[in-house]
């Protein structure tokens, strides 16, 4: 039972989180610590979740994707959105192809996500004070001078902590992309990164996977699906309207709330 408590957490926090520029990898770090789900049957899990996230964003943009593969290059403005995702997901890619090994073994840790919250929040207030004035505000005027800076910005994202969601949608708004663009440009961008990502980690770990948890990581999946439609839907309401700064500010105060956490020398943090 406290297993599938677990994963209902678990769940919930890859939703709410994968689309915000907040950290998701960081935040499931943390309250993996904090439930005691660690380890590689853990790690496996958490890879696996990330799946129901990026099938809500293929749920909700499904008439737009249904279009684009349908049409594929043939037609003008399904080649522009399809070649500026691939110029898109190429820099983190081949970096994150290279470094993978190295990151998991020497960056996924709690003090390198709590150094990142604070640093990226920094950055975001930064952005959206001296952004430039928009020049796209579609997802389909995105170039592919624009996409190549939103992929550069996204090698970012390999260090846990970051947000690649984060990493993406400042890097749209420095490069002139209006709010709602660059947010759905993420999200987009998400499917081919992610689905890569975590393709690659569970065949790495597919030994670590067994029937028993088919339940746990099941629950884990149709949790972090419903709230990642939530959240997404959400998100381009509010950013319509609003800046990015209060998540910067909630990274700035969580990051530092961990800090003091850490000071005191709480066991759950500091593993």
């Amino acid at each position: 039972m406290q297993t599938i408590i677990a994963a209902i957490i678990l769940g919930l926090v890859e939703g709410a989180t994968e689309f915000v520029p907040v950290s998701s990898t960081g935040h499931l770090i943390l309250a993996g610590h904090a439930l005691g789900f660690v380890g590689p049957r853990a790690a496996a899990f958490e890879i696996f979740i990330q799946l129901g996230a990026i099938l809500a964003v293929v749920w909700l943009y499904r008439s737009l994707l249904f279009r684009v593969v349908h049409d594929g290059i043939a037609v003008a403005e399904s080649r522009r959105i399809i070649l500026a995702l691939l110029i898109a997901f190429l820099p983190a890619a081949i970096v994150g192809l290279l470094t993978h090994h190295w990151i998991t073994a020497h960056l996924f840790t709690p003090s390198v996500v709590i150094a990142a919250l604070i640093v990226g929040g920094i950055v975001i207030l930064a952005i959206e004070h001296w952004r430039p004035a928009p020049r796209s505000e579609t997802v389909q005027q995105i170039d592919y001078r624009t996409a190549l800076w939103i992929g550069l910005a996204q090698v970012f994202s390999l260090i846990p902590g970051t947000s690649r969601s984060g990493a993406t949608i400042m890097g749209a708004l420095l490069a002139g992309v209006g709010r709602p663009a660059a947010a759905e440009f993420s999200f987009l961008l998400a499917i081919p990164v992610m689905v890569a990502a975590t393709g690659l980690d569970l065949w790495e770990n597919r030994h670590l996977l067994s029937g028993s948890d088919a339940l746990v990581f099941a629950i884990g999946f149709v949790v972090a699906f419903a709230s990642a439609l939530v959240v997404v839907r959400w998100l381009i309401r509010f950013v319509s309207h609003r800046s990015f700064a209060v998540f910067a500010w909630y990274r700035i105060v969580f990051g530092l709330a961990l800090v003091a956490l850490l000071a005191t020398g709480r066991s759950w943090i500091a593993k």
